[in-house]
């Protein structure tokens, strides 16, 4: 379990990483400065940048903890494992295609490409929405098996990680409804580019963190 577990976070720090340099590496904020200063934002595209790497490393870190208490925990003689629902699996795939979509949104934001925006955003949220209602659901399937939050303290782990994930989907989207509403009211990608780049950026980690948990979970 432990050789497991520090594997996976080996991959997810090596993700991460990756992640994190494209974000800096293709400086999306250079062709936007004007753009910054029309919509008004008190933040330049450099300083946000930095603000969701600093962000993502704190994140990590407290994932990070959480896992490690997870693993510390679960040797004790009390601990009994949860049994997983199946939805868990549909959930997974549905934030993939959330990832995807959102990474496609960012290639036609950088093409400057307006009549893709629309759906690719529209796509993006939907599907995360379509994971996060997912999750409620499992919860209720659990509930309903006699899965209680307080009965058993895997089960508290259980519902704890997912919601902290949840919480972390729940603020991505906030920035996704702010993009998405400007584009719809007729902003240039240009103006959005930035947004939607990290928000991709962000949307992949959140998917990286779920996919670490998730198999956590299964081999537990």
């Amino acid at each position: 379990m432990y050789i497991t577990l520090i594997f996976l976070g080996i991959i997810m720090a090596t993700v991460i990483g990756w992640l994190l340099r494209q974000s800096l590496n293709t400086q999306p904020w250079v062709p936007n400065a004007a753009d910054d200063a029309v919509s008004g934002s008190s933040l330049s595209g450099a300083t946000k940048a930095v603000a969701l790497t600093v962000f993502l490393a704190v994140a990590t870190s407290v994932f990070a903890l959480f896992v490690s208490a997870y693993t510390i925990r679960m040797e004790e003689p009390d601990w009994r494992p949860v049994a997983e629902p199946a939805l868990l699996w549909i959930n997974t795939v549905v934030l993939i295609l959330a990832s995807i979509a959102y990474h496609w949104t960012r290639n036609a934001a950088v093409a400057g490409n307006q009549e893709r925006l629309k759906p690719g955003l529209t796509a993006s949220g939907v599907l995360t929405i379509l994971f996060l209602l997912g999750q409620l659901v499992a919860w209720q399937q659990l509930n309903a098996a006699g899965y209680h939050l307080d009965s058993n303290v895997a089960n508290a782990f259980f519902y704890l990680l997912t919601a902290v994930h949840g919480v972390h989907m729940l603020g991505g989207l906030w920035v996704w409804a702010r993009s998405t509403m400007k584009v719809w009211t007729g902003a240039a990608a240009d103006s959005v580019r930035l947004s939607i780049e990290l928000c991709t950026v962000y949307w992949h980690f959140l998917l990286l963190v779920w996919i670490v948990l998730f198999a956590m979970l299964l081999s537990t």
